[in-house]
């Protein structure tokens, strides 16, 4: 009786168990899996492809929408240092009458201004990076509730990126002056004189 049980056992431990006829197809994988270890390890390899996949899909996604985002964002910080230094400008008229008159050419006013317009952007840029790199301390994660997979984000200051952001800065203060610095250089000396 005990070498029946035993044979009994055994055949049971050594038989790798056959899907049913019609049964689902999770059913038919798990009992694939459990009977040979080399599928289980193809099985875990797609799975780890499909998420790389589509990690780097949500990647790319974020990245356009990152450069959309900077684009518009840009192109008003832009238009408003190019209002401010018109502001600069009108509010200094008298002082741009008095170089004149004291002999300043045209190109050296431009470069004042223009000077002025890069060292507030470059101001603007340094506090942006300052505030930017508290951002390095938060993380945000997302869940997906089919596969229980969360996927975090965090924001990494690099060399790198401070070098772009201050390069930009620099950009942005030559784009929004340049035009307020060309009205500054060309105001009449005797006009701006009378202007106050």
């Amino acid at each position: 009786m005990e070498a029946k049980n035993a044979d009994l056992a055994a055949l049971r431990i050594n038989r790798s168990p056959e899907p049913a006829a019609g049964a689902p197809p999770r059913r038919a994988i798990k009992a694939r899996l459990q009977a040979d270890p080399r599928s289980q390890s193809l099985e875990l390899k797609r799975e780890q492809d499909f998420y790389r996949e589509q990690s780097q899909a949500m990647a790319k996604f974020i990245k356009i929408l990152g450069l959309v985002v900077t684009t518009i964002f840009s192109v008003g910080a832009m238009i408003g240092a190019m209002i401010t230094m018109y502001a600069a400008v009108a509010s200094r008229v008298v002082e741009v009458g008095t170089l004149r008159a004291l002999g300043f050419q045209r190109r050296s006013v431009l470069t004042a201004f223009l000077v002025e317009s890069v060292l507030l952007a470059m101001a603007g840029g340094a506090a942006g990076v300052g505030l930017a790199s508290l951002l390095s301390f938060a993380r945000v994660s997302t869940l997906n509730f089919g596969s229980f997979s969360e996927i975090g984000f965090g924001f990494a200051l690099s060399p790198g990126v401070i070098t772009s952001a201050l390069v930009f800065a620099v950009v942005m203060g030559v784009v929004g002056g340049f035009l307020p610095a060309v009205r500054a250089a060309r105001l009449n000396i005797v006009n701006a004189l009378r202007a106050s």
